[in-house]
């Protein structure tokens, strides 16, 4: 390549000489072996075209201090793509915004920067022959003119041989510089999803009340897809617009400094019109996005509640939603496709015009003498590449402002911090941790529903290895202190200990490894029996089918779980679709069994159960309950008896607590008239069922 460069002074040189002393030059400037068309394009020449498009942890960005929730709690108003009822992503900053994306764009690409240095190295080898290809065809016309008879064919020959072989060379370089670029687009995209789905899992509860699922989902996938290609395959072919354009004005200026500065009048023009477009696209991206995730999580919700919109006969009417949504898609992407329309149209033009100013300035310079044919052919081919590389980058432009835009939504979720510890604070010896419980003086509120207090001033006391039953009308916050006690909210004021110890100073992470729950309905994932009841486990890959069976058999599922014919591997279905309700109880029992906790929440777990069921899952409860420090919420006496207390619940405070059988005897207390209303319905159902 050196030798080449050192010779290509030379080709013009002659090129220029056999111009001069031909008479007819209008005849070499239409000539047949000089193809003025898109034959000289990236495309064309075979050797430029690019072709489309683990889980550690590395520190990939800085970290610059954002608040995702005092943006959005600075917005008014919602849009018509704005979703409702959820966190909002702030609105697009001004150009400083850009820059400061741009920069975390490059830092992404840093843990690669081998492989991408190399890619570049490969790209500037297969650039510089596309753009040796006009000096190429000089020589070709320099052998042609200049050994009109005699040994043309064997020179022809040698130089096409050449040609062939270095042709050869830049296709080989742009195969390694593509494959390079998808690897690490790749390991960039793999990498940012494994850090956004680590933050997403250490954040507090509280941001996914307000967040919806279904952007959640979006941006884990479709944001960082578009922005691993931002950095990866659109910088390559940004790059490469960049270094031919460069290289091709350079060579305008070695072969008329005139008429390069002529032709490069246009290019702040075309600079403006650049810059408006892509702040217009970066926005527009973001809307769109957001938009996206709307239906996103329209889908995922109706799709995953499908029997519910089914019996309920909504099916028409969700179809109508989701077109909807996908309507005010469209309309942005109108938007999207009339500005780009413009932009394009614009560059295209701007293109054109620049070979046709080049036509007509070059024919007047040569009218003057100044300049030759043959430098007015090279400049024209320059010309051409210039157009060619304007228009890649003004695709490089478009991307890299999508790109941007995907951007900034997803280190909002990477900056943001979980407003309660992962995985800090005080872990308690085994010594010490005894499981002792109490509430003082508690207040509190959903950070959803600020102003509507759950507790005012809740106390309770559980001594370790005690059974307490909470008992209360519907709505008076039982559950609530389930996700108290497991710390998903923090109180508003008073405080919750554990053996003294206020559970705002211990290690979250630990302390909900010590505490086992069974719910009124169970969540499941959708894989096998087996791994569901592994999944109560500390490290779930290395409990052993023997150590399932056993808890399963004291759960009392066992049984129905031999009657599946692929048994302990038969796959539940999503949430456990596939599975009654007593038996996904029986597998829940049978995962907190294998967590052995020290801790043990019972929320309504045997209320929407039958007879039966509620026979095998209570004696199975009962082994479960056997040296814990037990809570049951429940409003049936077949399960509140076995309790050594009764608290009652009743608007945020404890209004009774007691053995139940001294609060039965109370006839005018409320757990008396609760326990009256279960046992009428209790014998309703009796008999309504015979």
């Amino acid at each position: 390549m050196a030798g080449l460069a050192l010779r290509l002074p030379l080709v013009v040189r002659l090129w220029r000489r056999q111009s001069l002393r031909s008479s007819s030059w209008p005849r070499l400037l239409f000539h047949p072996t000089v193809p003025w068309s898109a034959a000289w394009t990236a495309e064309g020449c075979g050797v430029a075209a690019l072709a489309p498009g683990t889980l550690h942890r590395v520190p990939l960005f800085p970290r610059p201090a954002s608040s995702w929730a005092a943006a959005a709690a600075k917005s008014s108003g919602k849009k018509p793509g704005d979703p409702q009822g959820t966190e909002q992503p702030p609105p697009a900053g001004p150009d400083e915004g850009a820059v400061s994306d741009a920069k975390r764009l490059l830092a992404l690409a840093y843990p690669e920067r081998l492989k991408l240095s190399a890619a570049i190295g490969f790209l500037a080898i297969s650039s510089v022959i596309t753009m040796s290809a006009p000096f190429f065809l000089g020589k070709v016309i320099d052998v042609v003119y200049t050994n009109p008879t005699g040994d043309l064919a064997e020179n022809l020959s040698t130089l096409c041989a050449l040609l062939t072989g270095i042709f050869m060379l830049g296709a080989a370089a742009n195969g390694i510089r593509v494959y390079l670029m998808q690897i690490s687009g790749q390991r960039i995209v793999n990498r940012l999803r494994a850090t956004i789905f680590s933050s997403l899992l250490k954040q507090e509860v509280a941001f996914f009340d307000k967040t919806s699922t279904g952007e959640l989902i979006n941006r884990l996938s479709s944001d960082t897809a578009l922005l691993g290609r931002s950095v990866t395959e659109n910088l390559s072919d940004g790059l490469r617009a960049a270094g031919q354009a460069s290289a091709a004005v350079g060579m305008m200026f070695f072969v008329s400094p005139k008429l390069a500065t002529f032709v490069l009048t246009l290019v702040p023009s075309l600079a403006v019109i650049a810059v408006l477009y892509g702040t217009y696209l970066r926005k527009l991206s973001r809307m769109t996005q957001n938009s996206l995730a709307e239906a996103t999580q329209l889908a995922e919700e109706r799709i995953g509640n499908l029997r519910t919109v089914r019996a309920f006969g909504h099916e028409l009417t969700e179809m109508k939603k989701y077109d909807n949504k996908i309507q005010y898609v469209l309309q942005l992407a109108k938007k999207e496709a009339i500005a780009g329309a413009g932009f394009f149209g614009a560059t295209g033009l701007s293109g054109n015009l620049i070979v046709l100013f080049v036509l007509y300035k070059g024919g007047l310079l040569m009218g003057g003498a100044h300049l030759t044919v043959g430098e007015l052919s090279s400049f024209l081919m320059y010309a051409f590449w210039v157009g060619i590389s304007i228009r890649g980058l003004s695709s490089f432009y478009t991307d890299l402002m999508k790109g941007l835009g995907a951007g900034g939504r997803l280190w909002e979720l990477i900056d943001r911090k979980p407003q309660l510890p992962f995985n800090e604070g005080t872990v308690l010896s085994q010594d010490v941790f005894r499981g002792a419980l109490e509430f003082k003086s508690v207040k509190f509120a959903y950070p959803t529903r600020p102003e509507t207090l759950i507790f005012e001033d809740f106390s309770l006391s559980m001594p370790a290895g005690s059974v307490m039953a909470l008992v209360g009308p519907s709505g008076s916050g039982k559950s609530t202190v389930v996700s108290l006690l497991l710390r998903l909210y923090d109180p508003l004021s008073g405080s919750i200990t554990v053996d003294g110890v206020d559970i705002r100073q211990l290690n979250p992470l630990w302390f909900r490894t010590n505490i086992g729950t069974v719910s009124q309905e169970p969540t499941l994932f959708s894989c096998s029996i087996a791994e569901n009841i592994a999944y109560g486990a500390e490290d779930p890959s290395t409990v052993t089918l023997a150590e399932i069976e056993k808890v399963a058999k004291i759960a009392n599922a066992s049984n129905f779980i031999q009657n599946f014919p692929k048994g302990f591997h038969t796959l539940v279905g999503e949430k456990g679709i596939l599975l009654s309700g007593g038996q996904k109880q029986r597998i829940a029992i049978a995962r907190a069994l294998l967590k052995n906790p020290k801790i043990l929440l019972l929320d309504e777990a045997t209320s929407a159960l039958d007879a039966e069921n509620e026979y095998l899952v209570q004696e199975a409860l009962d082994r479960l309950m056997e040296g814990r420090t037990v809570l049951i919420i429940a409003h049936r006496l077949s399960t509140i008896q076995n309790a050594n207390s009764v608290a009652v619940l009743d608007q945020g405070r404890i209004v009774e607590c007691g053995k139940h059988e001294t609060l039965l005897a109370n006839p005018n207390g409320l757990f008396s008239k609760l326990m009256k209303k279960q046992s009428f319905i209790q014998n309703i159902e009796h008999f309504a069922s015979n």
